[in-house]
């Protein structure tokens, strides 16, 4: 059963159905209710940050509120489009407010400097979709299974070079309708043959699907050792392996890989990787070398493809429309290719 698509049932105005017309077109006036009726979460206003925010500011949520403590820097006017280059050292949050709200003066963004760390659990509490860019994986884990316990849905994503990635965890039980062509039952002038039922293409008819999803914890921490896992392995994208050992370098610097550390910091994956690979249980071959030079700073044009992705789930989860993706979405821009798989129990 579909859930109630807000406590107030949100009504659209005129002025906004003018405005999301092409999205009812699209998806339905009930699932542009439910967006016009959830407030989302967006920590991180760097390169991915920016994309995210703008596919859910032009989207129509109700609400959208910026997480960010850190400053702007040389580096983020060149791969955030929403902080004016004459804004070199002020929040980047702030910074990014002006151009946000702009996109869309019917959605009420905000900008909150404080750390994401430092928040309470209660300051999640009121979100009903949480969206974690350049987050620690301590930081991403401890609010993912908090926001788990509240109902509220969680996405995860980073860019590191080349290299991109979405995790998203919907719940249990996350129910949403998808669009299907009609089957139309054979009518005794089709004949004794006509036993199957035929497609209509001119109709089409909306199923109600439930999907299930794990924590952010359950997904990275899959035990390799046993005997399915293994059976799988040729399967398991390598992008999988490259983030655990990302996240982990995250963990140990307090920071991404940097170009101006390009020496020390690559000798550093290059441990971290063997010390993962092998704290995983799974073969060192898996990951060569060529993965370091290709994951330093935020690039945008990979910045743009994992922010649509990552938008473009946070909308169909809020929505309640079409198929989410499930789990995991990796996008190599090395080989312009992107892959969904889900990592988790069962």
């Amino acid at each position: 059963m579909i859930d109630m698509i807000e406590k107030e049932d949100p009504v659209i105005s005129e002025e906004e159905a003018a405005q999301y017309d092409r999205q009812i077109r699209l998806w339905g006036l009930d699932a542009q209710k439910r967006l016009r009726g959830s407030r989302v979460l967006l920590a991180g206003l760097g390169g991915l940050g920016a994309e995210v925010a703008k596919n859910l500011i032009l989207a129509g949520v109700k609400g959208l509120t910026l997480l960010d403590h850190e400053q702007v820097s040389e580096e983020s006017c060149r791969a955030q489009f929403l902080v004016p280059v004459t804004a070199q050292g002020q929040n980047r949050a702030q910074a990014s407010l002006e151009r946000g709200q702009n996109l869309n003066p019917m959605v009420q963004v905000h900008a909150d400097q404080d750390r994401i760390q430092d928040k309470p659990d209660d300051f999640f509490l009121q979100f009903d979709a949480v969206c974690l860019t350049g987050c620690s994986r301590d930081l991403m884990v401890r609010v993912d299974q908090l926001c788990s316990k509240h109902n509220i849905k969680v996405f995860c994503g980073d860019v590191y070079g080349y290299y991109g990635y979405m995790f998203c965890n919907l719940g249990k039980e996350h129910n949403y309708v998808e669009e299907k062509p009609k089957l139309v039952k054979p009518s005794s002038s089709d004949g004794p043959e006509a036993k199957k039922a035929k497609v209509d293409p001119n109709e089409t008819t909306m199923v109600k699907k439930t999907a299930s999803y794990c924590t952010l914890k359950e997904a990275l921490e899959v035990d390799w050792t046993t005997e399915k896992a293994k059976a799988g392995m040729k399967k398991t994208p390598v992008d999988y392996f490259l983030l655990q050992v990302l996240l982990k370098f995250q963990t140990d610097k307090g920071r991404d890989p940097d170009p101006l550390s390009y020496p020390e910091d690559s000798q550093l994956l290059r441990q971290i990787r063997e010390d993962v690979l092998e704290a995983l249980a799974v073969s060192s071959d898996l990951l060569n070398d060529d993965f370091i030079s290709y994951c330093f700073s935020e690039m945008s044009p990979v910045c743009a493809v994992v922010g649509g992705v990552l938008g473009q789930e946070v909308v169909k989860a809020l929505s309640q429309r079409d198929a989410p993706h499930r789990n995991f979405f990796f996008f190599d821009g090395r080989k312009g290719n992107g892959m969904v798989d889900y990592f988790g129990p069962n």
